[in-house]
């Protein structure tokens, strides 16, 4: 399953790499070298105002830095606009609607299991099982190696379906 996947795999990964920071980088030295070049070099006034390349990029970034900053918090805390894109993504993201793996499927899930069970089981005054027993001491030690900050299962486990 998962080689059927790879491709996509492969394309996120290179968006992300390409998007945050080969996009981003060439973007910010190609716009701060256009404008300079073409614009401010061009016009005395400007020029007077920032009188070299190194000059623009510093003024630029410590005034751009806080700037966009700000914009980026806006984005997050004041504008609809994150919460439609969580929202979307939300709706999309397969785990909304299953187990993901990790802890959730080997530990989190299986002990609600059990626990339903043993409620059930105690509700109808049954005695709760050798197994029962035995199933909850695997699942505290599972939750115990969680708690010491060791992992449970295997990466090998996450099955792409």
């Amino acid at each position: 399953m998962l080689k059927k996947k790879f491709a996509y795999r492969a394309w996120f990964y290179f968006r992300q790499g390409w998007t945050t920071y080969f996009a981003f980088i060439f973007a910010a030295i190609n716009t701060l070298t256009v404008t300079y070049y073409l614009a401010i070099d061009e016009y005395p006034t400007l020029k007077a105002l920032f009188p070299s390349f190194l000059n623009y990029v510093i003024i630029l970034v410590a005034i751009g830095i806080p700037v966009l900053t700000y914009i980026g918090y806006i984005h997050y805390r004041k504008s609809s606009a994150y919460a439609s894109e969580a929202e979307i993504s939300v709706e999309q993201n397969p785990y909304w609607y299953k187990v993901p793996p990790g802890f959730s499927k080997e530990v989190q899930w299986p002990l609600f299991l059990k626990f339903s069970e043993i409620i059930i089981k105690l509700s109808k005054n049954e005695k709760l099982s050798d197994q029962d027993i035995s199933d909850i001491e695997e699942l505290q030690k599972k939750m115990k190696k969680l708690i010491n900050g060791e992992a449970v299962g295997t990466r090998e486990s996450k099955i792409h379906k």
